[in-house]
């Protein structure tokens, strides 16, 4: 099968200029077919506060009423998509912007308001998702920047957690390709010592993560992030990869296998 590498990036990159123009250079250099998916919740929340809209959060997620879709929906999958787009055609990474709504790539389902009433916020489930659109523009040397911006099939746009949105684009694609997904965010990878940045945890199996859970190494939002790697590994994604964005180019980081 061929390899297909997905890369999700966050606020941490994209909302920095410098750091964003660093990674767009390593991300290009990547061999093969590769998918780039982007959240951008910094700069959402600035705008919102500008239009006098209070950011509300809920165990660090996104409430998205009616107003909060609309300013989400124009910074994702505007500014921020396009920014990024255009800074790949500037080093010569013939890339195309992509919210879910588009080419049906990838549509999801309000989530019900129990327990908790997040609003227009979208659930995906990778066997939805149009892998064979996906994979007619990566057979063109293109390669699909998507926002985490999603919709139901109905006429209305979602709002969908950008760490979810890449496990399920890597998934959906696994059926075609061997599929490496990366998660880049603001440490080198998981950490045995939260107060030691070189402490990288270098791999975690099903076999050491309970292990790992029971010592407090892993904790935490960490957690969640994890069984998302895991689930994704169990849905057929063959590494989880999670790094540092300025790693991009090199081994260091955190693999789940």
């Amino acid at each position: 099968m061929k390899e297909l590498t997905v890369v999700k990036i966050g606020g941490n990159i994209v909302d920095k200029e410098d750091a964003l123009d660093i990674f767009l250079k390593d991300f290009n250099k990547m061999k093969g077919p590769k998918i780039l998916i982007h959240g951008g919740g910094v700069l959402a929340s600035e705008i919102s506060k500008k239009l006098g809209i209070v950011p509300n959060m809920i165990n660090g997620r996104r409430v998205t009423d009616h107003e909060t879709l609309k300013i989400v929906s124009m910074v994702y999958a505007g500014w921020i998509n396009k920014s990024i787009v255009a800074g790949l055609q500037k080093i010569g990474c013939n890339a195309i912007g992509l919210s879910g709504a588009d080419g049906d790539s990838v549509p999801a389902t309000k989530r019900a308001p129990e327990p908790i009433d997040f609003g227009y916020v979208g659930d995906v489930n990778p066997a939805n998702i149009n892998s064979s659109f996906l994979e007619s523009i990566l057979a063109r040397g293109i390669c699909p920047v998507f926002c985490a911006i999603t919709h139901d099939r109905n006429g209305s746009l979602l709002n969908t957690n950008a760490d979810t949105m890449a496990s399920s684009v890597a998934i959906a694609m696994s059926r075609d390709y061997n599929v490496k997904l990366i998660y880049c965010f603001e440490k080198d990878g998981v950490l045995f010592n939260q107060e030691d940045p070189e402490s990288i945890v270098p791999l975690i199996t099903r076999s050491n993560y309970e292990k790992l859970k029971e010592e407090g190494v892993v904790s935490g939002g960490m957690i969640p992030k994890l069984d998302n790697a895991f689930q994704a590994i169990e849905s057929g994604v063959s590494e989880v990869t999670i790094k540092h964005a300025r790693n991009l180019g090199n081994g260091k980081g955190t693999i789940i296998r």
